[in-house]
Formats: structure tokens, C-alpha cells, sequence
């Protein structure tokens, strides 16, 4: 059964699913969905337990959702396609970074494989989306960008940004404004826990820049 068979809230589940445990390995419960999502849990329970009569997941009450073998195919499926039509708005359409999630929202359900092919294609089979993310291949593999969270990184030395959170798009303005975007080099200055700050200072640049917690937790990066 191909993705595009699914309802659209069903490719939706199957998406969330894989996506919050992409970045973090914190199992994925109804209650969690159910917070992110905007809904009621009975709501998700209800979607969840029609995925795994079609055997797209596994759930025990009160547990964990898990991704059937079935279901990763389908939700890595949907990926490809989001973060494709992301790519495709920013680099064809002019789209900015920041514009572009809750277009490839609607977009991802209405588009044929058949099209998200040819996109791939004008595209020149690009491996990652324009936050850093990377794009499933076709046969559904994936090479995760290296790194850590910049409010992990050491001080001292060159980084490379590898990826940025899209999940504010006001923080990825606020990343415009300041010149933050993947493969940007920057070297960490100072941690100060206590204030919940990390200070940078991107090469080429002559002043410092203060992240706070939520800015600095949003980056990755990499020793250059």
C-alpha cells in the first residue's frame, strides 16, 4: 500500500510519530501527540489504535508508540516528501525558511509521488532540507547530520552550524536577523549556566552574540 493511500490524518500520525524521536529518545506517548498536536488524547488514542489495526504501529495502554517496520516506510515516505516541498518553496519559490513548514503542511497530502520525483529531480536529489534536516532518499535512507546542541559544544575553536530547529518560526527569524543558518562557522566564547546564556562569535564578524537557552538548544553543530 503506497503512503498516498493513508488519510491525511493518518500520514499525519505516522509523521509525528517518527519525528519526535528523530532528535531526541524520548518514547512518544498519546499524551505527548495529543500536546503537540492541539487535541484531545482520546482523540489520538482513538487515531492510533485504527494504525495499529492496519499494522502501521505498536501501542500498549498507557506506553509508548512504536513504528512498525510498515509504518516507518510510510512515515519516512511522508518526510521525504515535507522536506522536499520545503526545499522546492525556498530554492524555486523564494519562499523564506521561516514561511515554509506550514505550506508543506497542506502541500505533502495533495502531491503525488510521481511529482515529489520530479521535484527531486529539478532539485538535484538534494540531501538535506533548508534547515539542516536531512531528506530521505527514495529507498527511504537517511544520513543524520553529525553534532550537538550548541549549549553542549566546548568553548573555543570553529564550528560549523549542521542544523536548526524550524519548530518557531520567529526564532528562525530572529536566526536571519543575526546571520545563523546552516554551515554558518562560529566559535563559542562562554557557557554561563546560571544565566542561561552562550556567547558566540561567527567568523568574519567583530562583535559577540548572547543566546539564551531556547536559541542555543535550537542549534547544532560541529567541530570543523
Amino acid at each position: 500500500m503506497p503512503v498516498s493511500d493513508l488519510s491525511p490524518s493518518a500520514q499525519d500520525y505516522l509523521k509525528q510519530i517518527w519525528s519526535a524521536t528523530e532528535w531526541s529518545e524520548a518514547p512518544i506517548t498519546v499524551t505527548a501527540m495529543a500536546e503537540r498536536a492541539g487535541v484531545r488524547p482520546s482523540t489520538v488514542s482513538d487515531g492510533i489504535k485504527k494504525l495499529a489495526k492496519q499494522g502501521l504501529v505498536t501501542h500498549a495502554p498507557y506506553g509508548s508508540i512504536e513504528l512498525t517496520e510498515a509504518g516507518r516506510e510510510h512515515a519516512v515516505a511522508m518526510v521525504r516528501r515535507h522536506r522536499l516541498l520545503e526545499t522546492f518553496l525556498v530554492n524555486v519559490l523564494g519562499y523564506g525558511w521561516d514561511e515554509v513548514h506550514d505550506e508543506a503542511e497542506i502541500l505533502e497530502h495533495a502531491v503525488s509521488d510521481k511529482m515529489i520525483d520530479r521535484i527531486d529531480q529539478h532539485l538535484g536529489s538534494p540531501t538535506r532540507d533548508p534547515h539542516g534536516d536531512p531528506i530521505p532518499g527514495p529507498d527511504g535512507l537517511l544520513h543524520s547530520p553529525e553534532g550537538i546542541q550548541l549549549s553542549a559544544a566546548a568553548t573555543g575553536g570553529t564550528l560549523a552550524i549542521t542544523r536548526i530547529s524550524d519548530a518557531d518560526p520567529q526564532m528562525l527569524r530572529y536566526f536571519t536577523e543575526l546571520g545563523l543558518a546552516p554551515d554558518t562557522k562560529l566559535t563559542v566564547r562562554e557557557h554561563r549556566p546560571y544565566a542561561d546564556v552562550t556567547t558566540v562569535r561567527l567568523h568574519g564578524r567583530d562583535r559577540d552574540i548572547d543566546l539564551g537557552a531556547s536559541a542555543s538548544q535550537a542549534i547544532w553543530v560541529m567541530a570543523v
